[in-house]
């Protein structure tokens, strides 16, 4: 069921308790259950960011020497008001943080970096840019439990 809902979140109680075999009245209860235990998040539609002008990529590597609740609130803060950063992940090893955004050009990714280290002092950020994504999922692979 989680497989054909991440497969697509649009699909109608018919269609997928046709295609998880179960009855309609099953098939509701279940993803009823689903989203009141936190399993299902929310449903979302997927957009080609090339088609809205986001054509670029960016794995902006963060390392800093401040590790006080005070600077982690203002980071928070500062990482998740910015529109372009669509991940946030607090590392183990060398780094410190790993940033995922989407953005125009090149340009625009360095307005985003000004922008980032006038907000939280940082000492250390370097990017990368995709050249090409070759796998790219929003689906947990529920197939694998």
């Amino acid at each position: 069921m989680l497989a054909e809902l991440q497969r697509d979140g649009t699909l109608s109680v018919d269609q997928l308790s046709e295609r998880v075999a179960l009855s309609r009245n099953a098939c509701w209860r279940r993803v009823k259950r689903l989203e009141e235990d936190g399993v299902i998040t929310g449903r979302v539609a997927l957009v080609d960011a090339d088609r809205l002008g986001l054509g670029l990529s960016v794995f902006i590597l963060i390392r800093t020497s401040n590790h006080d609740p005070d600077w982690l609130q203002k980071f928070r803060a500062a990482v998740t008001g910015f529109a372009e950063i669509t991940g946030v992940y607090r590392m183990s090893g060398d780094l410190d943080y790993v940033l995922r955004a989407r953005v125009a050009d090149v340009k625009a990714y360095d307005r985003l970096y000004q922008r980032l280290i006038a907000k939280v002092a940082l000492s250390d950020v370097s990017a990368s840019f995709v050249m090409e994504e070759i796998k790219e999922t929003t689906v947990v692979p529920v197939e694998l439990r």
